[in-house]
């Protein structure tokens, strides 16, 4: 019997998706877990799966069309049977649908060893192990037989137009600091040695203390909306992340209220997912500021661009020795810095340069941020 595939929603707010790629064509044989199109929001691209085996009888969209999610847009059946029934507009097709969705995945831990060494996270694959279990075999097949990616995505299209709208509706001008970074290094080797914090980085810290930064300077947790100034007592923190698409920001929610342990585990969930292509569109909306963190690049200095409507976005840049002077006499010291975006349509210099203060405070004085805290 013919099986149509709907667009899934991938998010509440989502409606319309687009046609990214198809994977296979009318005529192909597939399997059940093959994945047959990359569908993608403006936000984020996901692998459709086919629900059963036998062949791909028809597709009813081109690549890049804008599809209405719960819309029918492509058949597998056998052999000589039609797909004219489930054609988007024909009398039939809203009868008897199958929404794609993600299947869970048992992997070997060879298998899993693969897929993170190779940055290789596939929606589905049907294993050949006991139980449908997914072997290193069966994901290094699928990873050697992966297409070329495609030059330009509808994703990296949607960021270009994201990045000139900001600069076009937005008075931005950035403010630079730094700070002594020596109790981050050492709370960090002192995590590093611990049981159940070993997994705990720079990054996490730095979070950590920025979200605390904000709860005393909310001016900065806010959004410019119709001249109108919104600050927010929650803080939904986002972080950029660098992905074989282009870049996203997943959204850390009700980050004010999460310890430091459970911060970086949510931080951590977030960008796996991000780079897999696996995240949902509902956890790349909603933050109320920004963490861009090109320090471990090397990036001594850079000017991130704001994300409308949120006023601020936060740069965090290399650990390098500086020169100070301190009662008389030059030291050197580990300094970690930092690049301050913020609208001067709603934030003035001296509250931008107020927040780099207590940041600054914070970073130096991280034990007592963290402590009791974990």
């Amino acid at each position: 019997m013919a099986t149509p595939v709907e667009v899934p929603k991938l998010g509440n707010s989502v409606e319309e998706c687009i046609i990214g790629r198809w994977m296979k064509h009318p005529g192909d044989a597939i399997a059940a877990g093959d994945v047959v199109a990359e569908i993608e929001t403006d936000k984020t691209t996901f692998e459709v799966t086919a629900p059963v085996g036998g062949k791909l009888l028809a597709t009813f969209f081109e690549e890049g069309a804008v599809v209405p999610v719960f819309t029918n847009f492509f058949v597998v059946g056998a052999d000589g049977e039609s797909a004219d029934a489930f054609r988007p507009g024909s009398p039939a097709a809203a009868a008897a649908v199958v929404v794609a969705t993600p299947a869970p995945m048992r992997m070997s831990p060879r298998a899993r060893r693969f897929a993170e060494v190779h940055n290789f996270h596939p929606a589905a694959i049907v294993g050949s192990g006991p139980g449908g279990r997914i072997l290193e075999e069966d994901i290094r097949k699928l990873y050697e037989a992966r297409p070329a990616p495609a030059k330009r995505s509808h994703l990296r299209d949607t960021i270009a137009r994201r990045m000139r709208e900001s600069l076009a509706t937005t008075a931005q001008y950035t403010l630079n600091s730094s700070a002594d970074a020596a109790g981050l290094l050492v709370m960090r080797a002192r995590l590093k040695a611990s049981a159940g914090t070993a997994d705990l980085n720079i990054n996490h810290l730095v979070a950590f203390c920025t979200v605390r930064a904000l709860a005393e300077v909310p001016s900065l947790n806010a959004e410019f909306t119709d001249g109108r100034i919104q600050e927010h007592a929650a803080v939904h923190l986002g972080f950029a992340c660098d992905t074989p698409r282009g870049l996203l920001v997943p959204v850390i929610r009700d980050a004010h209220a999460l310890s430091l342990s459970a911060l970086a585990a949510r931080m951590r969930d977030l960008a796996d997912r991000t780079v897999a292509g696996t995240i949902g569109a509902d956890d790349l909306k909603g933050a109320t500021f920004t963490i861009s963190n090109l320090g471990n690049l090397g990036i001594e200095s850079f000017t991130p661009l704001l994300n409308p409507p949120q006023v601020a976005i936060l740069g965090v840049n290399a650990i390098q020795l500086k020169a100070v002077r301190r009662e008389g006499r030059v030291e050197f010291i580990d300094s970690i810095g930092f690049s301050l975006t913020c609208d001067h349509q709603a934030i003035d210099g001296a509250p931008g340069a107020r927040f780099l203060q207590v940041l600054k405070t914070k970073i130096e004085g991280v034990e007592g941020e963290c402590q009791n805290r974990f």
